[in-house]
Parts: structure tokens; sequence; C-alpha cells
């Protein structure tokens, strides 16, 4: 069956298709000239700490593509933070890999981007409720990879149907303008009315309030129709619409605790940032972050060559030799050679990955959410 959307199948991403085109003639130089070495290679984005510290995931789907292919390869644990030095490491006869390397750095890099700017998100608001909405900006064959780190840096949930069938977790969200549209201005409550009469008792009453009124009109008027129902209104303003926002949920709220809504949330969305949720989190009670995690720079990894026939080897501009990375109990993060001693009570970041083509680590979600806050925490991170 052709692919109708013209993305790369994993069949050709397992089989190392999936390729920048210098490799493929590499392959055939050097099967041509009858060189295969045995190599370490390490997986890079700063060859020294830099003090910026980013989180690492993508290394499930690594070890996928590596399973049955005769190299052994070390790597940072799933949601680990890190900063310099290798976070991944490969070592067997070159050509069992030299394909893999695009397919590799896609990988982590773009992961870890997308985890890297939740976490900034996660952290803005720590006792807030956060979820992802940022699946839209991305092309469909990899919503289940923003979602998956999102809620790897401890977002709270996200909005994609199909990436939640993948994750094995359920999908949040209510209701867009859309369904606003068909009802029409004025016949707001009967939208909401609707709503609450069609969807499951297990999906909040968000109401959306920002469509044709002010926000406050429409909050009490979603109030006032719902009652005890409503859980909470959602205010999307468009950002050219939006004058002082602060003030906007604060006049909200204050007009809903004068009538006896104390109990309904505001959730806020729309072009949110780390700083701009810092600035809300004590007058909202939860927040979408969508672009900020789907525009998050991918981590610029490269992968090298360190040594080759067990010597040390590198280009100008990197470090030959094989690397070790610890983390000492004051959050340090620190880059040494792998034959030497490391810093005293330092821990080793890099556990067996593959072993010989077969894939000894177990993943786990919650595991990695787990290690990527308390790893955040060690270290400090503040981007």
């Amino acid at each position: 069956m052709s692919n109708p959307f013209g993305t790369i199948p994993s069949e050709a991403i397992l089989e190392g298709d999936a390729t920048d085109a210098y490799f493929e003639r590499t392959r055939a130089t050097l099967e041509h000239a009858g060189k295969n070495p045995h190599v370490v290679a390490e997986v890079t984005a700063d060859q020294f700490p830099t003090g910026e510290f980013e989180v690492f995931t993508g290394v499930k789907d690594v070890a996928t593509l590596f399973e049955g292919r005769a190299v052994d390869i070390d790597a940072l644990p799933d949601g680990q933070l890190f900063d310099g030095g290798p976070v991944l490491r490969i070592e067997g006869p070159y050509l069992e890999f030299a394909a893999l390397e695009t397919s590799l750095l896609g990988f982590l890099s773009q992961p870890s981007g997308f985890a890297t700017a939740a976490l900034e998100a996660r952290l803005a608001a720590p006792e807030s409720l956060v979820l992802s909405f940022g699946a839209r900006h991305v092309h469909p064959s990899i919503a289940a990879t923003v979602e998956r780190a999102a809620l790897l840096a401890g977002l709270d949930g996200f909005s994609h149907v199909a990436a939640g069938e993948t994750l094995g977790r359920e999908a949040g969200g209510t209701m867009p303008h859309a369904l606003m549209f068909c009802f029409g201005e004025g016949h707001q409550d009967e939208a909401w009315t609707a709503f609450d009469e069609a969807v499951g008792a297990d999906v909040p009453r968000i109401a959306l309030v920002d469509t044709f009124w002010d926000e406050k009109s429409e909050s009490l008027l979603a109030a006032e129709t719902l009652g005890d129902d409503l859980d909470g209104v959602r205010i999307d303003t468009t950002g050219s619409r939006r004058g002082d926002f602060r003030h906007i949920i604060r006049e909200v709220r204050w007009d809903l605790d004068a009538r006896g809504y104390e109990d309904v949330d505001i959730f806020c969305s729309g072009g949110l940032t780390p700083e701009t949720i810092r600035e809300l989190r004590d007058v909202a009670d939860g927040f979408g972050v969508g672009s900020h995690i789907t525009d998050a720079d991918s981590i610029d990894f490269s992968l090298d060559i360190v040594e080759i026939e067990g010597e040390p080897i590198s280009k100008r501009g990197k470090l030959s030799g094989v690397k070790d990375v610890s983390r000492t109990p004051d959050g340090g993060h620190h880059v040494t050679l792998a034959d030497r001693d490391g810093p005293t009570e330092g821990e080793s970041l890099l556990e067996p990955l593959v072993r010989d083509g077969e894939i000894v680590r177990e993943f786990d979600l919650a595991d990695a959410t787990e290690r990527c806050l308390a790893d955040a925490e060690a270290v400090g991170f503040d981007h």
C-alpha cells in the first residue's frame, strides 16, 4: 500500500534507507576497499559543559533502530538532563551502523528539543494544570512524539486522540470556537448546554468564553447556564485583542467569585510561553501550551567517531577518545575520559542500552518523567 501522505515508511528507517546519500557512498567505498574498522562513536551536542541543561529523550526509538545489529550501545536514561559530553555511545564495526546515523540523530534531536521546551513550561507553573496543545503545529505523523515528550517533562495531559491511542493515554479537550459558531452569537448558552448533554460524564465541563462577547460576560453566562456542573472556563483570546491579559483574568475571577462561583476554574491558552505563564500562574488555574513546545529548536546533536581500532581519533574541534559523563551530588555535570577516574562522588550517567543487537533496557514513561523532574531540581534547571 502506498503512503498517501508522503512520509518515510518504518521499513525504510529500519533498513537504513532513511539516510543521507553520502553514507551510501561511504558504504560502497569501504566495501570496495575491503575496510570495515571497529570503531567507537559518540553522540554529543557540546563537547564541554556550558551550564545550559537540556532533556534527553528518543532513546527508545534508537534502541528499536539498532535491534539485531552487531553493536553495543550505552546511553543516558530516558528523561535525564545533560550538559556537554556524550549522550550515547556506539561500539562495533562501522558498516553495522554507518547508514543509521541520519535516523539516529533525528530520533534524538527533535524529541529532546520538545521535551526541553515542555519542561520550561512545566516549571513555569509547578502547581498548575499544564496541558500540551501543540500537535496541530507539526506533521500528524509525529504527533505522538510531541505528546510523549510533553508527558515526559511532566505536563498533565495532551489533546491529540491518535497520539493517546499510541501512548496508551486518554486525550483531553472540550470545545473549539467552531462549535460556538455553529450555534451563533446570542446562543452561547445553547452551545454549552448541548455540549453538557452530549459528552460523557468523565469530560470536564470547560466552557470556551471569548468567542463573541467579552470574557467576563461569557464567563458569567456560562456559570449561570451550567451552574454547579461547570468545572471551568477557558480564555483563548487572540493576542491582538488581549490588552492586559492578566487584568482580564483577574476581572473574570472577581466577578465569578462575587456571584458565588468560586469553584469555577480559569484555564488559559493561546500562544503562551513560560514567561506569560509565570505572570498568570497566581490568577489562573491551568494552561494549554502549544507553539512554545513545537517551535523548540532541535538539539544540535552530531555523531563522531572518537576511537578507531583501539586508537583515539577525532576531527578538528572535537575531542578524541572514549568519554564518560557523570553527575555529582551538587548537580554538576562532568565529562572525563572513560579510562580515567571521574570526579569524587560522581555517578556515571551512561547505561547499557543494546548489547550485540539485543535491547537490554526497559522503558517506562512514568519513570522517565520522575527522573526528568528530579534531575531538573538537582541541576537547577532554569531556562
